[in-house]
């Protein structure tokens, strides 16, 4: 027999699951849009040259390949076995998207996607293989508006959703390559301590000292003397500054000063902070980059940054840019275990007899089209077990119940 089950990662929604669903993301887009980013929408197979570009970090080991068709698959070789891919994020399909329609959008063009995206990792808890993201992004814009504007949209649409236990977690790419400078890494070492820093809170201090040393023997212990003396100090920030010295450009400086200021002066219900050990795993970064956490949970709900340089790679030419993205998946789960449940009202249900002649279904429909006008309206037969029927109805969320009897409607009083 074949399975019942959905593949692997994937998962079917009951409907009152898919109703809180769309309720979720109708509140994400409308405190989006309220910003004045607007929705739009990319195909869910990219070509594989654009999805293994190197710009996806890791993400790009996690791809749905498609196989080619027909006489193209004949004749590949075993690494042209794939032309097409499934989408893993909603950035670099942006970017594609840029690039092609760039002459019909504005200067700065500020972008709505929510939608689904694939890799292929191993399931487990708030993990799947075909997910929701919820992604804003600012192209076109050079200076930390951008930032300002995506953290503060994205902080209001968590609060929309009862979240208001929030910190963003700030820090930046330029920063990170300065402490590896002043520690003395080489660049074709950077990436690998960065790698090795993002894991901090996962195999802690032995661990990233462990695996630095297999890097550079002689600089892990110092990096991480000065990432502690970064961390435990009382204006974070201040101590990096002062650490980094000549080594951190004075523009890098004033761009995490404004937007700490900025946004903790006007957000109402979060707090931005520096976070020297916050990284971001994905390789196109190029600036500012923020998470985002909420109080009792160890991973991110949320987090972007700057990727002023991905454009390029496709046109020829950098174009500044900036993104957020809401794990809609992980805020879904925090809902849902909270208690949120999706609005029930379905409207009016009308109950019919079985055996309604062709003249009298006629009468029921044209009846049941006026109802329609002032909302949803759902026919059903009636069923022998009468008060039975009427209860279930009642719990699915029908507001109103009617009857249909002799040619006339009648609503029930329950």
């Amino acid at each position: 027999m074949l399975s019942k089950t959905p593949a692997k990662g994937m998962r079917d929604f009951l409907p009152n699951e898919f109703a809180l669903r769309q309720q979720i993301l109708a509140i994400i887009q409308k405190t989006y849009e309220s910003f004045g980013f607007t929705r739009i929408e990319t195909p869910a197979v990219e070509n594989i040259d654009l999805l293994t570009s190197k710009q996806g970090g890791d993400n790009e080991k996690l791809i749905f390949k498609i196989l080619k068709r027909g006489e193209k698959l004949e004749n590949a070789k075993e690494n042209e076995l794939a032309d097409l891919g499934l989408r893993y994020d909603l950035t670099v399909p942006l970017a594609r998207f840029y690039a092609n329609n760039s002459g019909q959008l504005p200067s700065v063009f500020k972008s709505i996607q929510m939608d689904n995206v694939w890799r292929a990792d191993r399931p487990q808890r708030g993990r799947f293989r075909q997910f929701v993201q919820c992604d804003i992004d600012v192209i076109g814009e050079p200076t930390n508006l951008a930032e300002t504007e995506l953290i503060t949209a994205t902080c209001q649409t968590l609060d929309a959703l009862g979240f208001n236990d929030v910190t963003v977690r700030l820090s930046d790419r330029r920063l990170l390559n300065a402490l590896a400078e002043k520690c003395g890494f080489s660049d074709e070492q950077k990436g690998s301590v960065f790698i090795s820093l993002d894991k901090l809170d996962k195999i802690g201090v032995t661990g990233v000292i462990a695996e630095l040393s297999e890097i550079a023997p002689n600089k892990a212990i110092g990096f991480i003397d000065m990432i502690n003396r970064i961390t435990s100090s009382a204006n974070p920030f201040a101590a990096c500054v002062k650490e980094l010295g000549d080594f951190l450009p004075d523009s890098v400086r004033q761009n995490i000063e404004e937007i700490l200021f900025v946004a903790n002066k006007t957000l109402k219900t979060a707090k931005v902070v520096f976070d020297v050990t916050l990284v971001r795993g994905m390789g196109y970064y190029t600036g500012t980059i923020y998470e985002v956490t909420v109080d009792g949970l160890n991973s991110a709900i949320a987090g972007g940054g700057r990727y002023d340089r991905m454009i390029g790679r496709i046109t020829g030419q950098d174009v500044p840019a900036c993104g957020f993205s809401i794990g809609f998946e992980r805020i879904a789960l925090l809902l849902s275990e909270r208690g949120a449940r999706a609005d029930k009202n379905r409207g009016a249900a009308v109950l019919a007899d079985k055996n309604l002649c062709k003249e009298e279904r006629v009468a029921l429909t044209n009846g049941v089209n006026k109802l329609r006008k002032k909302g949803a309206v759902s026919v059903l037969y009636k069923i022998k077990n009468f008060s039975y029927q009427l209860k279930q109805l009642k719990e699915q969320g029908f507001e109103a119940i009617y009857e249909y009897r002799n040619g006339v409607l009648s609503k029930l009083d329950l």
